[in-house]
């Protein structure tokens, strides 16, 4: 067994982190409350409440890189 920890304090310990993620990530689900149904139809740019309002500002034009000619 890994670092020579015997089955039985092994398993104990897997099945307790395994408990407290299963807890952990329900407890995020009841205090945000996502929405996980599915619209028939796509919403449309800006309708989404998840999406970033800055970002559009902050894009901007690719930088095209000058490659020298090759000799």
């Amino acid at each position: 067994m890994p670092a020579g920890v015997p089955w039985a304090t092994y398993l104990k310990m897997f099945a307790a982190s395994l408990l407290a993620m299963c807890a952990g990530a329900q407890a995020v689900h009841r205090y945000y409350q996502p929405d996980l149904t599915i619209p028939e139809i796509p919403p449309k740019p800006g309708e989404l409440k998840t999406e970033l309002l800055g970002l559009k500002e902050r894009q901007h034009e690719p930088q095209i890189s000058q490659q020298k000619p090759q000799q």
